[in-house]
């Protein structure tokens, strides 16, 4: 299986529902894709599931160590070059895989890419994580085109373009992975929430590219 570009890589921590309702879209639409769930030692039936599944690979944590700390121990143990970190709760659709390749090919300067978020349950709609790519302002302040505090656009096209972002949302991230090794992962003091953008941070500091891919 290592010889794919791409690990597709879902973290889990009793999400046993949620596995069953968004795990087979990832599945169904990533033959470029190795895919991976790395479990945070979850006491419901995720493994149990996990292991019915012959496509999926599981990496198993001996305890709960947050979105941060799960993936850059659970990174540890996947190799391909390139990463997509992807939320147990979201859908993915066909052939969303082969832009991120062509730009990670193609421009050996982006490290960090995010595809178009949309909403699951109004899909014409961007999704609040990460909408359609994010920056930060003079203050400090993130915020994501498509989004400004609770208010979400409409998907009119109008975010078609590929763009250079300050940093991608953790809830579809794609890395290469030597450059998330590189930069030392996440900083797990957040456990949850912001990692991304500390990450991103860190990258556009060494001078590395992030970059917002529309066609996925």
């Amino acid at each position: 299986m290592n010889n794919k570009k791409v690990a597709v890589v879902v973290l889990n921590y009793n999400g046993v529902d949620l596995l069953k309702e968004y795990l087979p879209s990832v599945i169904e639409n990533s033959d470029d894709a190795n895919v991976y769930v790395i479990d945070n030692a979850s006491t419901d039936k995720s493994l149990e599931y996990l292991e019915s599944i012959e496509r999926v690979q599981i990496v198993k944590l001996n305890k709960n160590l947050g979105y941060a700390g799960g993936y850059n121990e659970g990174l540890k143990q996947i190799s391909e070059q390139y990463v997509c970190l992807l939320n147990s709760d979201v859908r993915v659709t066909k052939d969303w895989l082969k832009p991120i390749i062509k730009e990670f090919d193609s421009h050996q300067d982006t490290v960090i890419i995010q595809p178009k978020i949309c909403s699951i349950s109004n899909p014409e709609y961007f999704e609040y994580a990460g909408a359609a790519g994010g920056f930060i302002d003079k203050y400090g302040y993130p915020y994501c085109r498509g989004r400004i505090f609770d208010t979400v656009e409409k998907d009119n096209h109008q975010y078609d373009d590929r763009i250079e972002i300050f940093w991608a949302s953790g809830a579809c991230f794609f890395t290469r992975n030597n450059t998330f090794s590189q930069l030392g992962g996440f900083d797990d003091r957040f456990f949850a929430h912001m990692e991304e953008i500390d990450l991103c941070w860190r990258s556009f500091n060494k001078g590395y590219k992030s970059v917002y891919i529309p066609t996925s």
